[in-house]
């Protein structure tokens, strides 16, 4: 396996300046295969265009990075929810947290119970779709990095 450092990342439009050493360590690692870094890249692009508000979509984030045990993104993405602010509606993130939750332990195959209980907390079908989209960039993040021993 190759040794990246960070010093050894082109910085350019996909890998941002600012990354904190331990993050672009990560990305420096996950370079040895450059499809996935850019799958992942555009992926989590996507991501972060949809229309979940982005207290969602870090807990979405941070219910896959728990689940998979990527202490990295654990790390990054709580500072990312703490730099958001106070959640306008706690009750609205635990709902998106268990769909999230349902949607991994079912394989997407949710219940109509259970996607009634994440409509009653305003969110759409569009929505759980976007938690499908988070679950998929995510996933490959975090079991990447945990290949990679990044986390």
């Amino acid at each position: 396996m190759v040794n990246h450092v960070v010093d050894s990342i082109p910085i350019g439009d996909t890998v941002p300046v600012d990354m904190p050493t331990r993050t672009a360590n990560a990305v420096a690692l996950l370079k040895e295969s450059p499809e996935t870094l850019d799958a992942f890249l555009e992926l989590s692009r996507t991501f972060e265009s949809t229309t979940l508000d982005p207290h969602s979509r870090e807990t979405v984030i941070l219910t896959v990075a728990g689940r998979n045990q990527c202490h990295l993104c654990v790390d990054m993405h709580e500072a990312r929810m703490a730099a958001l602010g106070p959640a306008p509606d706690p009750e609205r993130l635990a709902a998106v947290r268990l769909f999230t939750l349902r949607v991994l332990a079912s394989s997407g195959a949710v219940s109509d119970e259970e996607l009634a209980a994440f409509h009653a907390h305003g969110y759409t079908r569009r929505n759980a779709l976007e938690v499908v989209l988070g679950i998929g960039a995510y996933t490959l993040s975090t079991f990447a990095n945990r290949l990679t021993r990044a986390a």
